[in-house]
């Protein structure tokens, strides 16, 4: 909210050009209704001072400044006070269903592709204000880590604790994954409904087709944005868990299967990408947001509280002030 001071009719105000107009006439007419008495000396007579007479010119002050009063009463001034309330017209329902394999900790993107992925989706989410967000996790099975929510705490809390798990089964099941992210978009009444499928690899596990997954998406509206992550060629990637639980690197060819990749996209009416680096998979992220924009609603609300009251009195107060002392002090010099 802010408030403004400003004037309804300020056409009112070249009404002031009066003021000096008549400042100028009455200095003309007081020079010329002095009289003049020339005299040789003032001895023998007794001169005073009269206060009330040099007062007199105070009329003529108060009489314009209620004028001036009068002006910018009727410029009618007034406090304007805006607030503005948004309302989402159009929220948008959005699931990221992430690859947690554990390719993800190849180091072609740094310092891995999971983390560069956590850092860049979790800028994304902030910005989405508006809109409802759900995150499910695959590798050679998938589950959902949180259900469609607003509440952006719970969905930043999870994706900052995904982490490769041996406890998950091997592989990379995009079908199961896409699968899980349309079931939890398949009932919801937003009116955009949107995937985020994100990738290293190619689908070797799971029980679902993901072309089959893709049409169901497809069946319920749901649009599907995929992106493959990794580098043209090999990268540094675990190629065997040692007995003490580390992960031993070595360079791995990258293989993303991105003919399936670009189907699902096509078939949802969504798009493909490719980030091959940090830097791309952040303009994929942020293109992303600009592609699937939530309609927001801004209702301006005004408050007017006038203030000509008080300049308006004052103009009525010295214009009677005026008329007294007309009847009063000054009666005998007018």
């Amino acid at each position: 909210m802010f408030s403004k001071y400003t004037f309804e009719s300020p056409a009112f105000f070249w009404l002031l050009l009066c003021i000096p107009a008549a400042i100028v006439w009455y200095l003309w007419r007081k020079n010329n209704q002095q009289a003049s008495l020339k005299i040789g000396t003032t001895e023998g007579f007794k001169v005073t001072s009269d206060i009330i007479s040099r007062l007199k010119p105070l009329l003529f002050g108060l009489q314009m400044l209620a004028l001036a009063s009068l002006i910018v009463a009727l410029a009618r001034p007034q406090n304007v006070d805006v607030s503005t309330q948004t309302k989402t017209t159009k929220g948008i329902d959005i699931a990221m269903a992430i690859d947690i394999s554990g390719s993800m900790l190849a180091k072609d993107l740094k310092p891995n592709r999971l983390e560069a992925l956590k850092r860049v989706a979790a800028d994304f989410i902030k910005g989405r204000k508006s809109d409802r967000i759900g995150l499910v996790v695959y590798a050679g099975e998938s589950f959902t880590k949180t259900p469609v929510t607003s509440d952006k705490t719970i969905v930043l809390s999870a994706l900052n604790s995904l982490k490769f798990t041996q406890q998950l089964e091997g592989g990379t099941a995009i079908g199961m994954g896409l699968a899980t992210a349309v079931n939890r978009l398949k009932d919801s009444k937003a009116k955009s409904k949107v995937i985020i499928l994100l990738t290293d690899g190619t689908n070797n596990a799971g029980f679902i087709d993901p072309s089959i997954a893709a049409e169901l998406a497809l069946e319920y509206g749901i649009k599907v944005y995929t992106i493959g992550v990794g580098t043209n060629g090999t990268a540094l990637s675990p190629v065997a868990i040692r007995s003490d639980g580390s992960l031993q690197y070595g360079n791995v060819q990258v293989e993303i299967d991105e003919k399936l990749l670009k189907q699902i996209a096509k078939t949802t009416e969504g798009r493909y990408f490719r980030a091959t680096n940090n830097k791309k998979l952040k303009q994929i992220y942020a293109e992303i947001d600009k592609l699937e924009k939530t309609d927001v609603e801004e209702i301006k609300f005004t408050k007017y509280e006038e203030k000509y009251r008080f300049f308006a009195l004052l103009a009525f107060g010295l214009t009677a002030l005026v008329f007294l002392l007309k009847q009063t002090l000054f009666k005998s010099f007018i």
